[in-house]
């Protein structure tokens, strides 16, 4: 059992701010401990998606056609589809690493197969040994992907060599680094490792939102004779879209300080895009030499150097050094597709070791949205927003991620040293961590959106000529559209007053980092959807604070918003209004977040959800340590807290925990802000409703519902939200210990255990003689999120043992070489007369599911809540946490005129009941299926 805290998290646990971490050299061709591994010569199969029951599709059948239609519909907006599409066609892998580059940007993952992959474009690293002896190797550094075999030699990249078998070299990760390490792969007597490092630090917001990812190669020479070694990085010019073989792409050569050679690739993206350039870099040294080639043809009919011409240069003469200069860059052609590379040669010795260093950095400085409204990016804060800070960023990424590891290793380090954990834990915590880059993450500057002369909407303006200095700095086109920009600056600023624009309630000299989006998952496309990002928090919480502070504060200024347009819900077909004010949206929105919030429209969360205000009350009381608390609290909401939410009662075992909860966060707050008054309401509210909650105690866990229904009395997983969030917030518990203790091991027993031998999770329902509530989709499905909430709760609970294994199931179905993860060997005939062993993996490492039924189908790859594998390390760690209930004197009483007060600020909020506008053939449909007892 755990007696002490556990530090390490980047958390001061005594004074609620980030550690000073210690600057020690760190070796990068020394993979970390506990890091994920898997042999690089795995196939990929394909992943096994969940279906629904006949039934499910019956009652899903109205639902799927108005979706069908809305999606179309939405798709004649041109504003880049709607938030899901279950029509589209997903390219979907399962080898998956980890991602590359910092947070809020467009990013790229490692694929084990072959190695990087920039959407539908293949980026690769090489080797080339040359040895005294005459032995000479040369290979691609990854096993030859699928879709490579279909390629025809020619001159393209399948004209390269693909030597690499992969039985010997194994790749490592614990995010934000990774390690691959060739074993004597393609030259038996060299090892090669390759480590890659992001500058993702906790509680930095500086480097940690930078587009750069650098990769640092350390060679050693076990042989008796020198090996001449030359290393290349090559890079497409591409996005992985269409525009790739657009035409107008540009490359070019850059000499920076330092030693620091760089190519850039200035990528003009299709339909309207931002810009984009990209630059790969390598650092020369006294015994490193770098040469480069700026342009080669991938594919297509363009004139120039060939991909098979650049192989045979590097592999003939070890460099790009005889290579003649093409002159003045010329842009691709139309129906090509152009890359670069850039070359590293050492001499290894005799039981030598050398260092090569590579990086990689892109400047795509603006992000639009469907909307037309275009962000600046938090890095353009250190950079500039031109879009010429490719070279430099990939320059800087060179000279300190030295610092950057330091950093990373002192935060990881405790964590992995600390032997009460189970081995696998360490290792899990940091890589669900991937999410942070790889979720369609957005992190802007934190300034209103720029504008161009389309978006004034026909509105009057003059650009003053007084004091212009035309030129004054030299560069005219800059000055006159700085001065452009403010004008339409000044015409827009108004509408970010009627807007989630959380920086609208920073207070004077508080920082502004930015305003950060997060998507719910790949397939759910909408931002920071509030009831997953609950779960998803603890992450923010512990390692970048501000981040979801500022998230907080863009949901506060959305409670206050009130948009009456009329939008259909999948569900029935009625219309409801996008947003009313009082209530917390589902999502801040997708096309045009912020400003267009609510894009979820399959059910009405604007007056029927009752789990999102709460759950704002808790995130805002638990968002930040005591030291801070008041300081948030009137940050958010005045001098004075208000509840500006609907108030809504109901008897079940997640919401009902939920609000209980809740009323006791809001008398704490009351009570941080000087409100006594309110303070003692609500607390006298928070004791009642524990009364009413407790009803729901059968003897041995809390009923879903008191409905009576054929489902209310199942074993719901996360019945005890309510508690783990009260708890972790400092709060008073909601129920008694022992009853928590016992419902947690009913859970266990059940929910856990009864699933596969326990070794998948919680499932979400189950019912009391030990089967699976097979009431809807959900209740039969095991939610990767959730099964690490209920593990927190066991945590805080005492309950740690059960809490790991529990959790468990997860690593084992995600990460694991056994559950859906499990290497599958399959037996094939070769010559008819042996037989080889294939390795086939099914991972779904670094896209952890939403979720998966108990016969092994997933649902909704990359998902946001896995994230709350946090909330168990908040469980262990348990930081300062201000527990309001030891320092409040509160008289357990209602008194009349507050009860008058709010229930005046209800009835303003409440919205009339509207009239049905079902149409004629939904009503048939609900009244036929509840004949049949479909409902």
């Amino acid at each position: 059992m755990f007696e002490r805290k556990i530090s390490g998290n980047g958390f001061d646990e005594e004074q609620g701010e980030p550690t000073n971490y210690p600057v020690d050299k760190v070796d990068a061709g020394k993979p970390a401990p506990l890091t994920w591994q898997r042999k690089l010569d795995g196939d990929e199969i394909a992943l096994s998606e969940f279906t629904l029951s006949l039934q499910e599709k019956l009652l899903m059948a109205p639902i799927g056609i108005r979706l069908w239609h809305h999606i179309r519909k939405e798709n004649t907006k041109k504003r880049g589809g709607f938030y899901i599409d279950p029509f589209a066609k997903r390219n979907e892998s399962s080898c998956l690493g980890v991602p590359v580059g910092g947070i809020g940007l467009s990013c790229f993952h490692y694929r084990l197969s072959i190695c990087l992959k920039c959407l539908k474009t293949p980026i690769l690293l090489k080797i080339f040994v040359s040895r005294s002896n005459g032995k000479k190797y040369s290979s691609v550094l990854c096993s030859r992907s699928p879709d490579m075999l279909e390629e025809a030699a020619g001159s393209g990249i399948g004209s390269w060599d693909w030597n690499l078998k992969g039985n010997n070299s194994t790749y490592h990760a614990l995010y934000p680094r990774a390690w691959t390490v060739y074993e004597g792969e393609p030259d038996p007597e060299l090892k090669v490792v390759c480590r890659q490092i992001s500058p993702i630090i906790p509680h930095n917001y500086r480097e940690s939102s930078f587009p750069a990812s650098v990769f640092t190669f350390k060679l050693y020479n076990s042989g008796k004779t020198s090996a001449d070694v030359t290393l290349l990085f090559t890079w497409a010019n591409s996005v992985g879209g269409v525009s790739e073989f657009s035409g107008q792409h540009l490359n070019s050569t850059n000499m920076m300080e330092d030693g620091v050679h760089c190519v850039l690739l200035n990528h003009k993206t299709a339909n309207g895009f931002p810009l984009v350039t990209f630059a790969i870099a390598a650092q020369e040294s006294p015994v490193v030499h770098v040469s480069k080639c700026p342009c080669f043809v991938i594919s297509g009919n363009s004139q120039g150097f060939t991909a098979k011409e650049m192989w045979n240069e590097v592999k003939e003469n070890g460099s790009f050094d005889n290579l003649n200069s093409p002159g003045k860059p010329m842009p691709s052609e139309p129906g090509s597709s152009i890359g670069a590379a850039i070359a590293a040669t050492s001499t290894v010795p005799p039981d030598g070791v050398c260092t090569v260093t590579f990086s990689l950095a892109w400047d795509c400085p603006d992000v639009r949205f469907g909307s037309g409204r275009t962000y600046h990016r938090r890095y353009t804060k250190f950079y500039g927003t031109h879009g010429d800070a490719a070279a430099n960023i990939a320059h800087d990424a060179i000279l300190e991620h030295g610092l950057w590891e330091s950093q990373i290793e002192a935060w990881q380090r405790p964590i992995l040293e600390d032997k009460r954990l189970p081995e696998w834990y360490p290792g899990t915590l940091f890589n669900e961590l991937y999410y942070l880059n790889s979720g369609g993450t957005i992190w802007t500057d934190g300034s209103p959106p720029f504008h161009s002369l389309a978006s004034i909407e026909g509105s009057k303006f003059s650009l003053d000529r007084a004091g212009s200095n035309l030129g004054h700095q030299g560069d005219t086109a800059v000055d006159i559209l700085g001065r452009m920009e403010s004008v339409l600056e000044q015409i827009h600023t108004p509408l970010t007053t009627n807007s989630a624009f959380g920086t609208n309630l920073l207070r004077e000299g508080e920082e502004n980092v930015g305003q950060f989006l997060y998507l719910e998952g790949i397939e759910y496309h909408m931002w920071n959807t509030y009831d997953v990002h609950f779960y998803a928090s603890f992450a923010f919480i512990m390692l970048f604070p501000k981040l979801q502070l500022s998230i907080q504060r863009d949901f506060a200024a959305a409670v206050m918003m009130h948009d009456p347009s009329m939008m259909p819900l999948l569900q029935d077909g009625q219309c409801v209004p996008r947003k009313v004010i009082g209530a917390v949206p589902h999502d801040i929105g997708i096309h045009d977040p912020w400003f267009e919030v609510n894009a979820y429209n399959l059910h009405n969360t604007r007056s029927l959800w009752k789990d999102l205000n709460p759950k704002f009350v808790l995130r805002v009381y638990g968002g930040c340590d005591c030291h801070r608390r008041q300081e948030v609290c009137t940050s958010l909401f005045g001098h004075r807290f208000m509840l500006q939410w609907l108030i809504w009662i109901g008897v079940s075992a997640y919401c009902g925990g939920l609000w209980v909860a809740a009323l006791q966060a809001t008398s704490a707050l009351a009570w941080e802000v000087g409100d006594k008054d309110s303070a003692e309401y609500f607390w006298c509210r928070f004791q009642k409703a524990k009364i009413v909650y407790d009803k729901l105690w059968n003897g041995s866990y809390f009923n879903y519902d008191n409905s009576s229904g054929t489902n209310s009395s199942s074993i719901q997983a996360d019945q005890l939200a309510g508690q783990w969030y009260a708890r972790a917030c400092g709060l008073a518990p909601i129920v008694d210990e022992d009853k928590a203790r016992r419902a947690l091991e009913k859970i266990y027993n059940y929910n856990v255990l009864k699933v596969q031998d326990g070794k998948r999770g919680a499932v979400n329902g189950m019912l009391p003689d030990g089967t699976v509530d097979m009431s809807c989709m959900q209740s039969r499905e095991i939610w990767s999120g959730v099964t690490y909430a209920v593990a927190a709760t066991m945590i805080q609970e005492g309950l740690t043992d059960m809490a790991f294994h529990t959790a468990s199931g997860v690593m084992e179905t995600v990460w694991a070489e056994h559950g859906l993860g499990q290497p599958r060997f399959e037996t094939q005939v070769v010559a008819q007369t042996s037989t080889h062993e294939t390795l086939k993996l099914q991972l779904y490492s670094f896209q952890t599911p939403e979720g998966w039924n108990t016969t092994d189908q997933y649902r909704s790859l990359c998902y946001m809540r896995p994230l709350a594998i946090w909330a168990m390390q908040w469980a262990l760690s348990t930081p300062n946490l201000h527990h309001h209930q030891q320092e409040m004197k509160l008289q357990v009483k209602e008194d009349s005129a507050h009860h008058a007060g709010f229930a005046k600020v209800a009835r303003f909020l409440r919205l009339p009941e509207a009239e049905s506008s079902k149409s004629y053939f939904q009503s048939l449909f609900d009244y036929t299926t509840s004949k049949f007892g479909y409902n």
